[in-house]
C-alpha cells in the first residue's frame, strides 16, 4: 500500500494561561485550529489563516526566526514542532499521513466568531495545562498544549 502525505498547519491559542480546543466533527477528537496547507501559502501563513477562519481570532505567533535574506531568499517563520500523524490506518498500514507544522500563538481574547462554514464557537472550550491532564485528549493534543501555554507564559520547557 503507498502512503500519501498532505502537509497540514496547526496552531495552538494561548489566552490567560489556557489554549482552545474544539472537537473536530468528523474525527471525535479534541483538536486546535488548523488544517492543510494551500498550494500558494507557507505553513505559517496557513496556520494563521486556519486561526482565523475556525476561531474568528487574531493570532500573533510565538515563533523566531534567523533575519537571513538576499536578493532570492528569505527566513520564515519556523514552527515548534513537526509532527508526523496517521490519518488512516489500515491494520499495521498506513494510508493516509499529515506532516503537520506546529505553531504556538497568543490572541487578546476568548471570543470566538468562526467563519459561516466552521464548527459553531459552543463547540470550543479553553483548557488550562490542569484541565489538558484532566481531559480525554490525545497525548500530543495534552503535551502540545500544555507546552504552548507555558511558551505563552514566558517559561520555555526546553
Amino acid at each position: 500500500m503507498e502512503t500519501t502525505r498532505h502537509f497540514t498547519a496547526t496552531v495552538y491559542l494561548v489566552h490567560d494561561g489556557a489554549t482552545a480546543l474544539h472537537e473536530h466533527p468528523r474525527l471525535g477528537i479534541r483538536l486546535p485550529p488548523g488544517g492543510h496547507i494551500d498550494r500558494d501559502e507557507l505553513p505559517h501563513e496557513a496556520a494563521l489563516r486556519e486561526a482565523r477562519e475556525e476561531t474568528g481570532l487574531e493570532p500573533t505567533l510565538l515563533t523566531a526566526h534567523d533575519d537571513i535574506a538576499s536578493e532570492t531568499s528569505r527566513a520564515i517563520p519556523r514552527p515548534r514542532h513537526l509532527m508526523l500523524a496517521d490519518v488512516n490506518r489500515y491494520g499495521d498500514q498506513v494510508g493516509h499521513q499529515h506532516i503537520d507544522h506546529v505553531f504556538f500563538a497568543t490572541v487578546d481574547s476568548r471570543a470566538m466568531d468562526p467563519a459561516e462554514d466552521e464548527v459553531p464557537a459552543s463547540a470550543w472550550d479553553w483548557y488550562t495545562p490542569a484541565d489538558l491532564r484532566a481531559a480525554t485528549v490525545d497525548d500530543d493534543v495534552r503535551d502540545l498544549g500544555t507546552e504552548a501555554v507555558a511558551v505563552a507564559s514566558g517559561r520555555n520547557p526546553r
